[in-house]
């Protein structure tokens, strides 16, 4: 072995060992933050918030060390760059690509910036609670001021809100989504028009009432093995906010939201989570250990969440199979109730104030909302203080409704007291790749839809499993939707399946 081809070696063990010791410190940091979201003490947030801020810094002190440059350096030369596996190769543009970005951030900047977010995230449950917008702005203004900062550092791309989108969803752009949305608008907003102008409305009467939150969480447990979830590798909590934590596949954690008057939150938030789940769970064992062992990019990830709940868990043939089992779970509530009624009522279309009770057709308008706020914010430096009335007229403008409080507008979403900027248009992606995704999936199991009415789920779950889950954050986006579908993101496959349904679903011919 040649004297470079030894060094290289060398290199590449560090490298691997050192990228290993930042994922362990991650998935620490996983139960740390999971445990403030579901019921760790409010007394204890701020100490504990200090200790992830120490924490995350030994984390960053590390991804960006002068050892770390020194390594991505030594593999980034051709002749040895050559010689790594795929997998090497993606984990070196990663760390690189972090690496550069990072680096730019003085580190107790970005120490206390952990420590506000981590603050800011108990405050905004508390201000939810309670109403009071004006007692979580604060936290708010300085998170967006760190943003700012932080884009400023970076050095901005087309846009300053370009270089954060691109966080969440790699080489999406602002004039990509302004191409994609007005795409979705121009067909979506008439059909919604159609719809509420000559629609035959469903009827919704047997989802009014109280529903034990007992039997709620049985159906939620019943639902997640059916979908081929894995209890010995995760579980299922109650918290403010719906999420997903994957720590590792080993261990992917995820909560829902029960609410006694309403059966379907609980219901489709925990399809939602647990497409998360499945994600998480089933990525390759190769990929363990490193920094690729996640979902690719949010867009994808909510694709994942959005194909279950939506495409899934709003099917007419889902329900075939599974609605004489949720009668079981609420014996007297929904007799004389059908199967085709149920369908035809938790698919109503109706205007809406909170995003993730929304229907499929118009909750794009609800990221859209956000979307369009969230440039406002940093392409036209909108104060946060303006933030509630901004958004009251664009829900006006939007959907025709207003919010009654701040709680049920501005401080509905916790992604925000997280600094989540850039995040909420992968949700709208995701329905854009999960309508193309399972277009595929049709012609490749032309036997879907009768095993879904037989209630065999684990056919869809293996294709995906090979053609999303394994890949982790080998493949970018672009590359996942080119391989599935052999074409790239369009916004059409999407605007189809919802013309299709929601056609069918109100008669209109």
């Amino acid at each position: 072995m040649t004297s470079s081809a030894s060094n290289g070696q060398q290199a590449l063990s560090r490298f691997r060992e050192l990228t290993r010791t930042l994922k362990q410190y991650e998935e620490i940091l996983g139960v740390v933050y999971w445990d403030m979201r579901t019921g760790a003490p409010r007394k204890g947030i701020g100490q504990r918030s200090e200790a992830v801020g120490t924490l995350s810094s030994e984390v960053f002190r590390l991804s960006t060390s002068d050892e770390m440059g020194e390594l991505l350096e030594a593999l980034e030369q051709p002749n040895t760059y050559a010689e790594l596996s795929a997998i090497d190769r993606r984990m070196v543009e990663e760390g690189r690509k972090d690496f550069d970005r990072n680096r730019k951030i003085p580190p107790e900047t970005y120490r206390e910036y952990v420590v506000l977010t981590s603050q800011a995230e108990s405050a905004w449950e508390e201000a939810k609670e309670k109403n009071d917008f004006p007692g979580f702005a604060p936290y708010l203004e300085k998170i967006i001021e760190y943003n700012r900062r932080f884009i400023e550092l970076w050095g901005a791309k087309r846009t300053p809100y370009d270089t954060l989108l691109d966080m969440y969803e790699p080489g999406m752009t602002t004039a990509d989504l302004d191409r994609l949305f007005g795409e979705l608008k121009a067909r979506l907003v008439p059909l919604a028009e159609e719809i509420a102008s000559r629609g035959e409305k469903p009827d919704t009467s047997f989802l009014q009432g109280t529903f034990d939150i007992g039997a709620q969480k049985k159906f939620s447990l019943y639902t997640l093995k059916q979908m081929g979830y894995d209890f010995e590798a995760g579980r299922l909590d109650e918290s403010v906010h719906p999420f997903a934590t994957g720590l590792s596949p080993g261990d992917v954690r995820i909560t829902t939201r029960y609410l006694p008057n309403d059966l379907t939150s609980a219901l489709f938030g925990t399809i939602h989570e647990g497409g998360h789940a499945l994600y998480e769970q089933n990525i390759a064992e190769e990929l363990v250990g490193t920094p690729l062992c996640t979902g690719t990019s949010m867009g994808i990830h909510e694709s994942q969440s959005r194909l279950w709940e939506n495409m899934i868990g709003r099917s007419r043939v889902f329900w075939q199979r599974y609605f004489p089992e949720l009668q079981k779970h609420f014996p007297g509530q929904l007799d004389g109730v059908s199967a085709e009624a149920f369908y035809r009522g938790i698919n109503v279309v109706e205007p809406s104030l909170i995003r993730i009770e929304a229907d499929e057709l118009t909750y794009n308008l609800h990221i859209m909302i956000r979307y369009e706020i969230e440039k406002l914010l940093f392409n036209e430096a909108l104060p946060a203080r303006d933030l509630p009335e901004v958004w009251n007229a664009k829900y006006k403008e939007a959907l025709g409704v207003v919010p009654g409080s701040n709680a049920e507008g501005v401080l509905q979403d916790v992604h925000w007291s997280g600094g989540s900027f850039g995040y909420f248009p992968s949700y709208s992606l995701g329905n854009m790749y999960a309508a193309q995704i399972m277009n595929t999936a049709k012609k490749k199991l032309p036997k879907l839809e009768e095993s879904i009415a037989a209630g065999d789920l684990l056919p869809l779950k293996e294709w995906l499993t090979e053609g999303v889950y394994r890949h982790g954050k080998l493949l970018q986006p672009a590359e996942i939707i080119e391989r599935i579908s052999g074409e790239p993101l369009r916004s059409s496959y999407l605007c189809d399946y919802l013309e299709g349904k929601y056609r069918d679903i109100y008669r209109l011919g």
